[in-house]
């Protein structure tokens, strides 16, 4: 298992402020990324993207982006907010499927990270 702050650092997240926003409390924050993968956020953004259901949509990114930001993952934090913007319109734009495509890359590194934190297999 890799140290807290040398994994998020290299992911590109700002330890020092995230562990503010946790305490000082690093237990605490890995007990919350265990949480992080039962969050349907991410599935419910691609159906609704799916459906064409923009509202959904936004509501289903903009509580992701909100997550990943308390999460001090800044990737994917990022990745979210790219699509959060435009989604507010509640409009078709053709650029959707490739804003969702980068935040499954982003989450999939994140998934990766909390392997290599974890040794093992999200909760």
């Amino acid at each position: 298992m890799s140290g807290l702050k040398e994994c998020l650092e290299v992911y590109g997240a700002d330890y020092t402020a995230t562990m503010e926003r946790f305490m000082g409390n690093e237990a605490l924050y890995l007990k919350i990324f265990d949480l992080f993968f039962q969050d349907e956020n991410l599935q419910k953004l691609s159906k609704a993207l799916q459906e064409a259901d923009f509202t959904a949509a936004f509501e289903a990114a903009h509580t992701l982006k909100g997550v990943v930001g308390n999460m001090g993952l800044t990737p994917l934090y990022e990745a979210v907010c790219a699509l959060v913007e435009p989604l507010r319109l509640k409009e078709r734009q053709d650029e959707y499927p490739v804003l969702y495509q980068e935040i499954e890359k982003q989450y999939e590194t994140v998934k990766k990270l909390y392997c290599q934190l974890k040794g093992g297999k999200p909760a």
